[in-house]
């Protein structure tokens, strides 16, 4: 859920903030600036959440990750075998990157062992199934939240739309706020999880993590 809500009119000025505390970090920028773009498909801040879907289940066939069309509030997002994906485009896109994440042992735990999601219905159980401390559930959310981004980039999805309901323009005037994104791109690399250019790749993650 966003922070602070934010109109299209204070968008543009929002965004060439954020960029211009990139300057420093041409990787980083470029990537926020394919993020950015993407406003072209929301100019008003609005559109079809749900539009993509068929993208982001063909994503998931690629990798031979399960799907099941019903909503997650009649159980789990993840269940441990299977993604529900009757919920946004960019929801879907989100959990394909806990799966990338997540090490092999986890996938078979409901929510990846991280706890309940917003759209799980069996919350009780799925906070139940934590098999990770507090600093891993924050770090992989986050990895996973910009990870999904990403793939929405790529799919031509409206990208900036979760950037900012996923509160990466919250502070965006602040150097930790630029930090942030770029420290979170270097973690995505160095788990193989994008390339050179930062765009997302067909991988999983190596980890030795619980």
């Amino acid at each position: 859920m966003i922070l602070t809500p934010i109109t299209p009119q204070a968008l543009p000025q929002i965004l060439d903030t954020y960029d211009a505390g990139l300057a420093r970090y041409p990787l980083a920028q470029a990537v926020f600036r394919r993020i950015a773009a993407t406003r072209r498909q929301c100019p008003d801040l609005k559109a079809d959440l749900a539009a993509g879907r068929a993208k982001a289940l063909a994503l998931a066939a690629k990798f031979g990750i399960p799907t099941i069309d019903e909503d997650p509030a009649v159980a789990f997002s993840w269940d441990g075998a299977a993604i529900r994906t009757r919920s946004e485009t960019s929801v879907v896109f989100h959990e394909i990157a806990h799966w990338q994440i997540a090490p092999a042992a986890r996938r078979s735990v409901p929510d990846f062992g991280l706890g309940a999601g917003p759209e799980t219905g069996c919350a009780g159980a799925a906070n139940a199934a934590v098999c990770v401390d507090q600093k891993t559930q924050e770090h992989e959310e986050n990895l996973a939240s910009l990870l999904g981004i990403l793939w929405e980039v790529e799919h031509d999805e409206p990208a900036l739309l979760a950037f900012a309901e996923q509160n990466w323009l919250e502070l965006y005037d602040r150097a930790g706020t630029h930090l942030h994104f770029v420290h979170s791109l270097e973690a995505l690399r160095a788990r193989r999880l994008i390339d050179a250019e930062g765009r997302p790749c067909l991988e999983i993650a190596f980890s030795s993590s619980p």
